[in-house]
């Protein structure tokens, strides 16, 4: 494969970590947006390490002018972008009864309109060359919206009908840019240590959960395959959610008096790509393995039914 130019929003932790180091192993150039320094650093030594190339710079996507200015940024360093990855995001864990305005505005403009200006300054280059792929970082939770995470669920909700809208515009103009969305589960990342919480435990993802490495691999498949979306891990049903999902999201440990959370401001230091729920978090996605060996699976599966199919004429026959 040729070296492409890759962004990452979100670039520095969780998810966009992990997707740096395999873009970076790829022989891939990567641009890593994100607020902390200390984070973004520490992903550019590991992108060049990987094998690629890396430029990081610090802008808060809630900011238009400071999206449109590192993509400049990362163009003049590294080339033409051919891959824009939105990840950015930030969380609020609270009943809607105890959602702060300022709070509800805060977690939008960063995981939904973040996404949407980045969609923007992607759109603004790609188009006139008439090349590239769009990878909007979505969740499960745009499709079945938990407790607790009102402001999130809302800003994926809205994202998925911002990125089917423009889906839509780019095939009435024939357009080769392709837009596709990642719709992620429950992931260990560093995310449930640092989201603004409050709940009197600690809140953790709720299972099934995968290790950030397995998105980043749903994420790399789908900047050379951009279908209009991808599912990664095993869906839940809306009865289960409705009874567990407030027991789930809360881990046994009592938050400690000092938490921090990154609403507003980054966490200083390196928080890496994984959080603390290594022993519950699966390596493997059966879904995603289904996606990517598609030559593959659908012979076996055909040879399944044709086994089912015998199976059950023998059965009918003897009766």
């Amino acid at each position: 494969m040729k070296r492409r130019v890759v962004v990452i929003t979100g670039g520095s932790s969780g998810v966009g970590r992990a997707a740096a180091r395999l873009f970076g192993a790829q022989g891939d150039a990567v641009g890593l947006i994100a607020r902390g320094q200390e984070g973004l650093e520490a992903a550019r030594r590991e992108v060049e390490a990987a094998g690629g190339e890396a430029v990081a710079v610090t802008a808060d996507v809630a900011d238009a002018d400071q999206v449109e200015t590192a993509a400049r940024v990362i163009e003049e360093t590294l080339g033409p972008i051919d891959v824009w990855i939105n990840g950015a995001t930030v969380s609020v864990f609270a009943p809607v009864s105890e959602l702060l305005p300022d709070e509800a505005r805060r977690v939008t403009e960063v995981t939904y309109l973040g996404a949407v200006y980045g969609t923007m300054a992607a759109l603004k280059r790609m188009k006139p060359r008439d090349e590239g792929v769009i990878i909007q970082v979505g969740s499960a939770l745009a499709y079945r919206a938990l407790p607790l995470q009102a402001a999130f669920c809302g800003a994926k909700h809205g994202l998925h009908g911002f990125t089917e809208s423009l889906r839509g515009e780019l095939l009435q103009e024939k357009s080769r840019v392709k837009v596709t969305m990642v719709q992620l589960p429950a992931l260990n990342t560093p995310q449930f240590e640092w989201s603004r919480s409050k709940m009197q435990v600690q809140p953790q993802p709720q299972p099934p959960v995968f290790q950030p490495e397995v998105a980043a691999r749903a994420i790399l498949w789908a900047a050379s395959h951009p279908r209009p979306e991808l599912k990664v891990g095993a869906g839940l049903i809306d009865r289960y959610l409705a009874r567990a999902a407030h027991r789930e999201q809360a881990a046994s440990v009592s938050v400690p008096p000092d938490r921090q959370d990154n609403l507003w401001e980054p966490i200083p230091g390196d928080h890496g790509a994984r959080g603390p729920f290594d022993r519950q978090a699966a390596n493997w996605s059966a879904q995603l393995w289904l996606t990517e060996h598609r030559w593959l699976a659908w012979p076996v599966l055909a040879g399944m039914a044709v086994l089912s199919s015998r199976a059950w004429r023998r059965g009918s026959r003897s009766s």
